[in-house]
Parts: structure tokens; C-alpha cells; sequence
């Protein structure tokens, strides 16, 4: 391809992004719309393939540093004036993709977009021959999955061609883990903590716990003072004092704890039965965790084991009850996983379990009739048709 051809290319290019660019949004129908932003995506997409191939092959060639660049990198940043890090990301995914040919052509179709190529160019780095064996099954899920449910993917993946090295990272997280307490001016006292992820998913969980139930009793004060007007101003206190009083709720309720109290268990879920599904083992906020990290929980765990009878069906107990409870309950959430709105990536911990058929309109309570939805998405439910994936 000579220079004059590719000139002519990003002529072409530039003139149609120009046309689109001179589109009044606001004069299309809302189904134009949506296929506006999904279509100029998809470009962005493209380009940015482009913009990587482009960067490996001026590494490459070197003609860089007759400018008196020091590197591909630093002359990208001068001469696209871009920032340090957008060059060498491209520059690394570049030399990664040689090696990558079905990665690159998705990518180069605009198929996946340059942050599911990084988080591949790592899986790749991970282990090159495990990568390429599994390549074209893990691109189809970088262009079908949401960014979340990818994420979780790989992390699967990962623990199970290069197990040792996931545990060694895993360990770090754990090692790494600090506090600092500390009382200043006027008593005053400083927290700052950092905490590995099973840890905490626990002070996380049971902080927001108690948050809840602050916000509900200050809500409910405010609708005895201010009745139906009472809005978010009448609160007595901001977000930020209720976490903080969550807190001292906790501290309180940890000194008054009696010697040789039973302490609280951890609900582990062994899911067999299910070849399509792998090892699962996540957190209910969708942590996934790695075998050393749920062997560490066994010595303080119950152990419940769902069986699954099919890609997506788990026995169900009960029927004509009017809320999900009990096997039939989890048998939803194992099931789903988090909120099932194609738009919500809400996790598992923050979703709520409702009939797909109504239960005032005869739907029953059983595992092929619920679904899990955050709170937006169960309140927003028959409102309208659902989306179309």
C-alpha cells in the first residue's frame, strides 16, 4: 500500500466522521439514536485498532528516532500529543497482538474494544500457550459479555491454567492488608485501612447493613416531621455521618459481645453438576475467589451444595408462597447471579428476588419464575416491553 493510498484512506475516513459528526442528534428518532451510539462504538473501536497497529509498526520501523525522539512512546506523546500512558498502552497491546491474530482481527472489526485487548494481552502474558489454545473461545466471550461478566470470566480462566501464579497474587493481597488509626486535633480520630478482598466484602457488608437501617429511622423521622414533602434535605444527617455512626454502631456492638459467643459463619455454596458453569466460588458481591482463599474460610464455613440439573435449572422447593425464601431463594440467586436487566451489572448483594409473572396474576414461587433485580429495575418492571440484548 503505498503512501499516496493510505493519505487517500484517512481522507475518506475523515470526511465521514466529518458527515457524522455534522448529524443533529436531537432530529432522530430514538431508535436512531441507539444505533448512532452502538454504530459510532463500533468505530471508535476500529480506529483505535488502527491507532495500535500503527504504533508497532512505527516501533518497529524506528523512524522515530531520526526526530530525536528517546522512544516510540515518547515521540507518539509529542508528536499525537496524547498522555503517557494512552502511547504505551497502545505500543504494548501492538507487540502483544502479534501473537494474537484472532484477538486483532475482532479487534480491527471493531468487535471488542481496546479494554478487553488489554485485559487479553494480559491473560496472554499469564501463560502464551494456554492463551492460544483458548483464544478464539475467549474473544467470542470479550464480544458478547458485558465488561463485568468478561472480567469474571478470565479471572476463571486464569485460575485454572496458571493456578499457582493466582494464588500468589492473591496471597499479596492479603499480605498488603494495613490500619491506621490515629487521634488528632481536638480528639478527632483517623481511620485508614486497607483490606484484602474477602475481608472487605465483610466490613463492607455489614457497615452498609447497618447504614441502611440508620438511613431508614432518619427517613422515617423525616416523614413524621415533614409527612409526603419530606425529601433528601430533611435527613439529620449526610451519608457521611451515618457511615461514620455505622461504625461506632459496630465498635459498640463488638465491646458488648459475651465471652465464648458463637461466632458468625460464612455460607459457602458448592455448585456441582453443571460442566457448562466450571468452578464457580465468588463472593456475593461478585469477588470470585481462588480454592486457597475459600480453603482458608472452611475452619469458620457451612457448606450448602446446589445441584444443577441442566445449564440453568436448579431443583426448586415450594410454590404457592408469596416470597422467594429458603432452596428456592438461592436456587435464583446462584442461578443469576446478579441483576438480570441486560443493562445492570448490579451484584448479587444488592438485588432483590421478584416473580417474572406476577404472583397476584397466578405466577408461581419457583426457580423458573424469579429473576434477580436490583431495586431500579424490579420497581421499573412492567413499565415497559424489556430490551432486546
Amino acid at each position: 500500500m503505498t503512501a499516496r493510498s493510505v493519505d487517500e484512506l484517512v481522507a475518506m475516513a475523515s470526511e465521514a466522521m466529518t458527515g457524522l459528526a455534522a448529524v443533529d442528534a436531537t432530529t432522530l428518532s430514538g431508535v436512531e439514536v441507539l444505533e448512532l451510539v452502538v454504530a459510532s462504538q463500533r468505530l471508535r473501536s476500529m480506529a483505535d485498532a488502527v491507532c495500535v497497529r500503527a504504533a508497532g509498526a512505527l516501533e518497529a520501523s524506528g523512524a522515530w528516532a531520526p526526530e530525536g525522539a528517546r522512544s516510540a512512546s515518547a515521540w507518539m506523546q509529542w508528536r499525537c500529543r496524547i498522555p503517557a500512558g494512552r502511547a504505551v498502552t497502545a505500543l504494548r497491546c501492538a507487540r502483544a497482538l502479534r501473537g494474537m491474530p484472532a484477538t486483532e482481527a475482532a479487534f480491527l472489526a471493531g468487535a471488542i474494544t481496546v479494554e478487553h485487548v488489554q485485559r487479553l494481552v494480559d491473560a496472554h502474558r499469564l501463560s502464551a500457550e494456554a492463551f492460544a489454545a483458548s483464544e478464539a473461545k475467549l474473544v467470542h466471550l470479550a464480544s458478547t459479555l458485558r465488561v463485568r461478566q468478561f472480567d469474571t470470566a478470565l479471572t476463571y480462566w486464569a485460575q485454572l491454567h496458571e493456578p499457582d501464579q493466582v494464588e500468589d497474587r492473591a496471597q499479596a493481597l492479603v499480605d498488603q492488608r494495613a490500619a491506621h488509626v490515629s487521634a488528632t486535633f481536638e480528639g478527632v480520630v483517623v481511620l485508614n485501612a486497607l483490606l484484602d478482598p474477602v475481608s472487605g466484602a465483610i466490613v463492607l457488608r455489614e457497615l452498609q447493613r447497618i447504614e441502611q437501617a440508620l438511613f431508614e429511622a432518619d427517613w422515617a423521622a423525616a416523614r413524621a416531621e415533614h409527612g409526603d414533602r419530606a425529601c433528601g434535605a430533611d435527613l439529620v444527617r449526610t451519608p457521611q455521618q451515618r457511615r461514620a455512626d455505622a461504625l461506632r454502631v459496630m465498635a459498640e456492638r463488638s465491646a458488648t459481645k459475651p465471652p465464648g459467643a458463637v461466632e458468625a459463619r460464612v455460607l459457602l455454596q458448592v455448585l456441582v453438576g453443571e460442566a457448562a458453569l466450571g468452578r464457580i466460588c465468588e463472593l456475593s458481591n461478585g469477588r470470585v475467589l481462588t480454592p486457597g482463599q475459600t480453603i482458608g474460610l472452611l475452619d469458620r464455613a457451612d457448606l450448602e451444595r446446589i445441584v444443577f440439573d441442566g445449564p440453568s435449572k436448579v431443583i426448586d422447593v415450594g410454590v404457592r408462597r408469596r416470597l422467594f425464601t429458603g432452596a428456592t431463594r438461592t436456587a435464583v440467586q446462584v442461578r443469576d447471579r446478579g441483576c438480570t436487566h441486560p443493562s445492570c451489572d448490579m451484584p448479587l448483594d444488592r438485588c432483590e428476588i421478584d416473580h417474572i409473572t406476577p404472583y397476584d396474576a397466578g405466577g408461581q414461587t419457583i426457580q423458573s419464575n424469579g429473576q434477580c433485580h436490583c431495586e431500579f429495575h424490579n420497581r421499573r418492571k412492567g413499565r415497559q416491553p424489556p430490551p432486546t440484548a
